[in-house]
C-alpha cells in the first residue's frame, strides 16, 4: 500500500530537476500522474517512461503554464484523461536573474509570468474540481529568496514570495471546501542549475548552509509527499523549509 493510492497529481515543469523528483516520488507511492511541460521533448518522453514502470497511468502535456487559456484546456484534458485530481504540484519555474537597475521588462514579466501567474492559473482551474471532490491538496514551490529577497532576483524573488502569499490566501478560502494548500521552501538544492554555477560561487553557498551540504531532489520530493499525503491532513497554509537550517 502507497500513501498515494488512488489519486491522481497533476505537476507542472516535471520533466526534470524537482518536478521529476516529485513525480517519481508519487508514481512510487501509488499515484497516477499526469505532468506539463512546455514542450514534450525527448527529455520529457524518457521521465513518462521511468515514471509508466511504477505500474501507474502516467500522460504528459505540452502546455505553456503562463497562459490562462492553455492552463484552463489542459486541466480540461487531464480530467478527461484522469476522471479526477487530487494533487497539484506547482513547480513550473524559470530564473532571469539580474540587478534591478540592469533588469529589463521582459525579465521581470518571464519570471512572473511562469513562476506565479502559472500557480494562478493552475489553482484556478483546479479547485473547482477538488471543490466538487470535497478534497485537494496544493503544493506551490516556493524558494527560501522568496522569504528572504536574494541581490541580482529581485524578479525571482517576488514571484517566490508571491506564491507564499498565493497559498496562505487560498487555503482560507478553499479549506471550507476540504482542500489544502501549502508550501515548500527550498534551499540550495543540487540541480542542473547549481552544478552550472562556478565553484567558487557553489563552495560560498555551501558554507552558510548548517548541515554544510546541498539538499537533493528527492530530499524535496519526500516533503512533497508528505504535504501531498494524508499524514498532512491537518497541515494547510504552511511554508515549509526545505533548506538544511539555511534560512532560520
Amino acid at each position: 500500500m502507497g500513501l498515494l493510492d488512488g489519486k491522481t497529481a497533476l505537476i507542472t515543469g516535471a520533466a526534470r530537476g524537482i518536478g521529476k523528483a516529485v513525480a517519481l516520488k508519487f508514481a512510487e507511492e501509488g499515484a497516477d500522474v499526469a505532468f506539463t511541460d512546455l514542450v514534450i521533448d525527448e527529455v520529457a518522453q524518457q521521465t513518462v517512461e521511468e515514471l509508466k514502470a511504477f505500474g501507474h497511468k502516467v500522460k504528459a502535456y505540452a502546455s505553456n503554464a503562463a497562459s490562462f487559456d492553455e492552463t484552463h484546456s489542459t486541466v480540461e484534458q487531464v480530467l478527461s484523461d484522469f476522471g479526477r485530481i487530487d494533487i497539484l504540484v506547482n513547480n513550473a519555474g524559470i530564473t532571469r536573474d539580474g540587478l534591478m537597475l540592469r533588469m529589463e521588462e521582459a525579465q521581470w514579466d518571464a519570471v512572473i509570468g511562469v513562476n506565479l501567474k502559472s500557480a494562478f492559473n493552475f489553482i484556478h482551474a483546479v479547485t473547482p474540481v477538488m471543490a466538487k471532490q470535497r478534497g485537494g491538496s496544493i503544493i506551490s514551490m516556493s524558494s527560501v529568496v522568496g522569504e528572504h529577497g536574494n541581490a541580482g532576483q529581485c524578479n525571482y524573488s517576488a514571484s517566490k514570495a508571491g506564491l507564499i502569499g498565493l497559498t496562505k490566501s487560498i487555503a482560507k478560502e478553499m479549506g471550507p471546501r476540504g482542500i489544502r494548500a501549502n508550501c515548500i521552501a527550498p534551499g540550495f538544492i543540487i540541480s542542473d542549475m547549481t552544478a552550472a554555477m562556478p565553484d567558487d560561487v557553489r563552495e560560498a553557498w555551501v558554507k552558510t548552509i548548517p548541515l554544510r551540504r546541498g539538499g537533493t531532489v528527492e530530499e524535496v520530493a519526500k516533503v512533497a509527499l508528505f504535504l501531498a499525503s494524508d499524514l498532512a491532513s491537518y497541515v494547510s497554509g504552511q511554508v515549509v523549509n526545505c533548506c538544511g537550517a539555511m534560512s532560520c
